[in-house]
């Protein structure tokens, strides 16, 4: 296992510098999923919640989210990013929705935080729009699938 970059030889925490790091093609994607009743899953996907299109608004939050994740991780870096996905994926049989990030950037450093931060933010906002109905919902098993370019190459969950 590789050490923790995050902290200098004294253990303070700093931000890492990328500034000899190759500039290289970066993506990571990233999944999540909102458990809730089946009764609001079905408000959501026939458009009938009052606050209106549930999906299209948390795609929207999950973008933005991605492009501020700078201003939200502490030691992360503002990232160009080159391109920000946000899939839905609703599963009448489990009564959820998943959410899957794909994003992008040519850059000396990884977007698996960014990638992370939208599939959260989308998530929580579906959770937000929909609280007034369901507040049982849950949000669970976020988690990066893969992610690919830089110095370490190319990793996919197995």
């Amino acid at each position: 296992m590789s050490k923790l970059t995050h902290f200098d030889s004294r253990g303070q925490a700093h931000m890492v510098d990328v500034g000899d790091k190759e500039t290289t093609h970066r993506v990571a994607v990233t999944s999540g999923v909102i458990r809730m009743q089946p009764e609001t899953l079905r408000l959501i996907l026939e458009g009938g919640h009052k606050k209106g299109d549930v999906l299209g608004v948390a795609r929207i939050a999950g973008i933005m989210a991605a492009k501020k994740t700078a201003d939200l991780v502490p030691l992360c870096h503002p990232l160009a990013l080159t391109r920000v996905s946000i899939e839905f994926e609703p599963d009448e049989a489990q009564s959820l929705v998943r959410c899957v990030s794909r994003v992008e950037t040519r850059g000396q450093t990884g977007v698996e935080m960014e990638a992370l931060c939208a599939t959260q933010v989308a998530l929580l906002t579906i959770y937000d729009m929909c609280k007034a109905v369901d507040r049982g919902m849950v949000i669970d098993q976020v988690r990066l699938e893969e992610k690919s370019g830089g110095k370490s190459g190319t990793w996919k969950r197995g």
